[in-house]
């Protein structure tokens, strides 16, 4: 009997992921954080969109890119972690540099 692959999953969403990204690099192109999450550009366009609906990120025009600033204070959206912050699941995924990095709005 032959082992069947292992399942590829992991603790945070896509959503979590791409945050994490233009936490690290306001400034990232949408290509670039496609390839670090391992997703479609496409899919990230949409992510980036219901972030911006949901109120955790900005995103500012700078010449033909655009540059986010997140909402650290906006609660996490399901029930059982409502009482957390996105700056809180940040603060869990980067370190100090990365944290430094992040433009809050």
């Amino acid at each position: 009997m032959t082992a069947s692959p292992a399942r590829h999953w992991t603790f945070l969403s896509n959503h979590a992921h791409v945050l994490v990204c233009l936490a690290q690099d306001p400034d990232a192109r949408l290509r670039d954080v496609a390839l670090n999450v391992g997703i479609t550009e496409r899919a990230v366009q949409k992510i980036v969109s219901d972030l911006e609906e949901a109120g955790v990120i900005l995103r500012q025009r700078a010449g033909r890119r655009n540059s986010y600033r997140l909402k650290l204070d906006v609660p996490l959206r399901h029930p059982l972690e409502s009482h957390r912050t996105v700056g809180i699941l940040l603060s869990l995924v980067l370190d100090r540099a990365g944290r430094k990095r992040v433009r809050s709005a």
